[in-house]
């Protein structure tokens, strides 16, 4: 019997995967990559005997795969929230899968054990900009407001790790920072550790927001905020959470982040207005390379003759 635990390099994929192993330890083969590496199951090959634990990829876009290992008589155990597309009607398939908005894989992961590492899971629905969510789970669980904020920061700094046109762009390779994490079974012990990779986020994170900020708006409209990078590995790192905090300060409206890529297109990252987290999904989705979720989505590549066409979409949208 081979293990394998497929999982995005985010936030919400490592952390939701860090409740499982905490709580039922496993010498896994770990499949992941940076955060827009969501194919993954397509890349692999089965024999049947598989156990096979899918963490925060959208089963949609690893429908080829999926179905591939079922065929050969592996078990997939496949927890998400992305657009499912079909879910294969199997006894080997446990599928649990939510696309409310104000859920991350994390908390549907805490939900299944029964919140034997809740703080874990709160750190992740912070990293997830879940920051409703994340507050209220912090409040119920008398948590101070100095130790929320500290989750706050952590979250944000694993999903910050995540972003990437591909690992070299990284400070961690995800399953490297998942294993890193897995000796602590509370996050507040790694941000006490000096030398952990808590503070290690922290000052890069730091350092490249700052660039981030220095380069101001490209594009707003009443009803959407664009920034552009440039095609810098420190530009990808941030284009996410940048997107994230961008959305935090002005909720009433869309934001997009767009980074130069090498061949001239464009890597997008859109975060729907906070105060209606729908339709990034739709949009994304209506471009070649595109996809996500209901509040957060991104495109892959998109050529820059079709940004006005992306920026009428959201607009229209939102409006």
């Amino acid at each position: 019997m081979t293990y394998i635990d497929v999982f995005n390099g985010d936030a919400d994929g490592i952390l939701a995967l860090l409740q499982l192993r905490l709580a039922e330890p496993r010498n896994s083969r770990l499949v992941t990559g940076v955060k827009r590496d969501i194919q993954l199951l397509d890349k692999l090959d089965f024999d049947g005997e598989e156990v096979i634990t899918v963490l925060d990829i959208s089963m949609e876009k690893n429908q080829q795969g999926l179905k591939r290992a079922l065929a050969a008589g592996a078990e997939v155990s496949y927890f998400d929230h992305h657009r499912p597309g079909e879910v294969p009607v199997d006894p080997r398939l446990s599928a649990t899968i939510d696309m409310n908005p104000e859920v991350c894989t994390a908390l549907l992961v805490d939900k299944h054990l029964g919140g034997q590492h809740h703080l874990w899971a709160i750190t992740a629905a912070y990293g997830d900009n879940l920051i409703a969510v994340a507050d209220r789970l912090s409040e119920e669980a008398g948590l101070s407001k100095q130790q929320a904020q500290q989750l706050k920061e952590f979250g944000t700094l694993i999903n910050y790790n995540g972003y990437g046109a591909s690992v070299s762009d990284l400070h961690y390779e995800p399953a490297e920072l998942f294993k890193a994490l897995l000796s602590f079974s509370n996050p507040f012990d790694v941000i006490a550790q000096a030398d952990s990779p808590y503070h290690r986020l922290k000052d890069a994170y730091s350092e490249d927001m700052a660039n981030a900020q220095a380069l101001g708006l490209s594009y707003q409209s009443e009803w959407l905020e664009v920034c552009t990078l440039p095609n810098q590995p420190w530009s990808r790192r941030v284009s996410g959470v940048l997107g994230n905090e961008l959305a935090n300060q002005q909720p009433e409206k869309a934001h997009a982040v767009f980074t130069e890529l090498g061949d001239g297109n464009m890597l997008v990252s859109l975060r729907a207005p906070l105060v209606n987290k729908t339709g990034a999904d739709e949009i994304c989705s209506s471009f070649a390379t595109g996809g996500g979720r209901k509040g957060a989505a991104g495109i892959n590549s998109l050529p820059k003759e079709e940004i006005p066409r992306f920026i009428q979409a959201v607009e229209a949208k939102y409006k």
